[in-house]
């Protein structure tokens, strides 16, 4: 039986300037097209990361480059840091600059590149929900007290896709931010997606000086796990500006997983015309090469 090598890139995602091994960590595998998809599914479940990605051929005249993106358990439409970390991995395979193309199975994503910080520009804009869930409900899957919860006025809880639907919950203030602790069974129901077909929920609250605190949550074997930095629900949340009306544009820095020790950083940009774009500085770790 005949074995062959594929080549993968360690990187980090939305790092912070001058802080090693800060930021969300990704793989990227530069060759997919000789993997099978239960292969893909098997490796991301090897390097067992947040996600996962494979480079293919584009189907798409359009696109630089097709990119599939696995977490460990299932396959995702989009997700913002492996777009941008695929996008550093491309650029360097393909010569091609640094604005790029990539298709996704939520759409084509726009990606441009400023040295090794990357921004892109979400599928589509925000498609919303009301959750089924009352305020107290989502309080309590939180482990707060409905005076946590932002004034419906300022802007309810809302299921926002971008790319990923995701549950966006504002609260009062970065404290509340701090004190989230999510219960795993209420997450299970109340933060359930049909159409993802997992539960999250992303909690943030204005910090001051144009920055954001901000934690995203998710089920994973019963339990709840907090992921260092989340592309798609930042741009999410910029389709939670749009559709609640806030003024535009709008630019943020966005803090996120200094409570799993993997400060991040992002930045959300939404512009006059509603469309909604992430930026975050990609570090390389490392190369390397398995034979399957």
């Amino acid at each position: 039986m005949t074995r062959a090598e594929h080549r993968f890139v360690l990187l980090n995602v939305f790092a912070v300037s001058g802080r090693s091994l800060s930021g969300n960590p990704l793989c990227v595998f530069e060759q997919g097209e000789p993997l099978s998809s239960e292969q893909m599914q098997a490796l991301a479940r090897q390097f067992n990361l947040s996600e996962t990605t494979f480079v293919l051929p584009p189907s798409n005249a359009a696109a630089t480059k097709r990119v599939r993106i696995f977490t460990p358990s299932f396959e995702m439409p989009f997700a913002g840091h492996p777009t941008l970390g695929t996008a550093h991995v491309v650029r360097s395979l393909t010569a091609i600059g640094d604005r790029l193309a990539l298709e996704m199975k939520a759409g084509l994503v726009e990606v441009i590149a400023h040295g090794d910080e990357w921004t892109l520009r979400t599928a589509h804009g925000p498609e919303t929900r009301k959750p089924e869930a009352s305020r107290a409900l989502l309080a309590a899957m939180l482990g707060l007290d409905e005076s946590a919860l932002a004034d419906e006025a300022d802007g309810p809880a809302l299921w926002v896709d971008t790319g990923a639907e995701q549950l966006v919950i504002p609260l009062r203030t970065p404290e509340h931010v701090a004190a989230a602790r999510p219960k795993a069974d209420l997450l299970l129901g109340h933060g359930f997606s049909p159409k993802r077909g997992a539960s999250m929920a992303y909690v943030w609250a204005p910090a001051g000086d144009g920055r954001i605190l901000a934690r995203f949550f998710f089920s994973k074997d019963g339990g709840v796990v907090e992921d260092p930095a989340t592309g798609s629900a930042c741009a999410n949340l910029g389709g939670w500006l749009v559709a609640t009306g806030k003024p535009l544009p709008a630019r943020f820095t966005i803090s996120q997983g200094e409570f799993v020790h993997r400060p991040s950083e992002l930045g959300l940009h939404v512009d006059e015309d509603r469309h909604i774009y992430v930026t975050g500085l990609v570090e390389e770790l490392g190369r390397g090469s398995l034979t399957l």
